[in-house]
Order: structure tokens, then sequence, then C-alpha cells
């Protein structure tokens, strides 16, 4: 899915068809000047972007070693010296 790219003039001109682009094909990229400044998307694509992003306590909490107790004490005959 590509998205299409409409200087911003002609996206405010045009807007009914850029949104409906944007719910029939995909994010339609508006730019000003040469520069990409924004991306019109549908709700439904917005949400499945916005539902993906976890927070890092999320992951650990969704993790399957939840519950797994680690040994993490350094073993203290091993030197902490190493050549690089």
């Amino acid at each position: 899915m590509r998205d299409m790219i409409w200087q911003l003039q002609e996206a405010k001109n045009r807007f009914s068809e850029v949104i409906n682009k944007a719910l029939e094909e995909g994010p339609q990229t508006v730019t000003r000047h040469g520069e990409e400044i924004v991306v019109i998307l549908s709700k439904a694509e917005y949400n499945r972007l916005v539902k993906s992003q976890t927070s890092l306590l999320e992951f650990f909490r969704q993790s399957p070693m939840v519950g797994i107790e680690l040994d993490l004490e350094r073993d203290p005959g091993l030197p902490r010296d190493i050549d690089l």
C-alpha cells in the first residue's frame, strides 16, 4: 500500500477526495513547500497503530519470564578485568 502525496493547496481543494482515499486506499501524505508535513489516515488505521504500542512495563508484565526467579548474583571468584 503506497500512500499518495498531495500538495497542501491541492489537498485543501480536494479534501473530501483525500479523506475518501485515506479510507479506501490507505494513508495520504500532504506536503508544504516540497516537505512532507502530515499524513491523513483512517481512524481504524490510527487505532491499529496506537494499539500496537506497548509500554515497557506492559511488555515485561506480558513476558513469558514472569514469575521465574533468576540468580543475578556475580560469582566473586571470577575476575572483573577483561582484555579487549
